[in-house]
């Protein structure tokens, strides 16, 4: 069941109340999320397509139904979004949002170059070429969030044409029995998923890319497939319980997990995900990636 926009908003404000030192980042958050129900509803088909046919032959190949790395799409309406999406970082944090216009008016900034690197893994080399001044040890913290936002901008302009695909396609996926720790619609690495008490402790997957979420197994990595239990093991801070980190000490990477009780109703992970940033801060400063 998607989570309504309303009740995004009332949870990113209860955030701000809570989670203070997060408030830039969830009002960015909140007016991005005003800004994709507005797309949603002056578009009518997806500029990207799926080949029907194909769907259960992809699904049993491990490959997700878009392939957005190495297909042609004409991708004129998610760039122009994305272009919008700089006046809300313009809006919300001014510096930031002028060191962010700076950069992608540059030479140095290909946006289509950019969306298909972050296909690869996060630690893939075409990936990094956006990343350098992220990983330099003598970047000031506003620096950080100006290359933080492309990149949760970059991730937003293609979401709600993948959203579509995702929507629409969903059931047959979920029927398809997909087994990968990649996202089956977008091929999309997760970064958060959940364990619901209700559903027997199932973990799920989250996309940021599309906002799929789909089912995969509790004792096992997705970025390695390692399923050895030894090597496996979560965190947890103090207080915040619910709210968890999974690592894989074999491929030292990580994925942010909200468990929910029965009784609660479906969360947005997208909110989630702003709201958690400490434990990523957490997971890096013990070597995780």
């Amino acid at each position: 069941m998607t989570v309504t926009l309303s009740k995004s908003l009332k949870t990113i404000e209860s955030y701000k109340t809570t989670s203070p030192h997060y408030a830039e980042l969830l009002d960015i958050m909140a007016d991005i999320l005003i800004s994709r129900e507005e797309y949603r509803k002056n578009m009518k088909d997806s500029v990207f397509h799926v080949e029907e046919k194909l769907i259960m032959q992809k699904m049993e190949g491990g490959l997700p139904l878009v392939d957005i790395s190495s297909k042609q799409y004409d991708l004129s309406r998610p760039r122009k979004y994305f272009k919008s999406l700089i006046n809300i970082a313009e809006k919300r944090m001014p510096d930031a949002g002028k060191k962010i216009m700076d950069f992608i008016e540059s030479s140095e900034f290909d946006w289509e170059e950019m969306i298909k690197a972050s296909f690869g893994r996060r630690d893939d080399e075409a990936q990094n070429i956006f990343r350098e001044e992220q990983t330099d040890s003598s970047r000031s913290d506003e620096k950080q969030h100006s290359f933080d936002l492309i990149d949760l901008f970059a991730e937003e302009s293609l979401r709600p044409e993948l959203e579509v695909i995702a929507e629409k396609y969903g059931a047959v996926v979920e029927k398809a029995g997909w087994s990968e720790g990649y996202c089956p619609i977008c091929g999309k690495e997760p970064k958060i998923g959940e364990i619901r008490e209700s559903e027997e402790g199932r973990r799920y997957l989250f996309c940021h890319q599309c906002g799929f979420k789909w089912n995969y197994r509790r004792i096992k990595c997705p970025f390695c497939g390692n399923d050895e239990q030894h090597s496996l093991a979560y965190f947890t801070v103090e207080g915040e319980e619910s709210q968890r980190v999974d690592v894989c000490n074999k491929c030292r990477r990580y994925i942010k997990i909200i468990e929910l009780p029965k009784s609660i109703e479906e969360l947005n992970l997208d909110v989630e995900d702003i709201a958690t940033l400490h434990l990523d801060m957490i997971a890096y400063d013990e070597g995780y990636d």
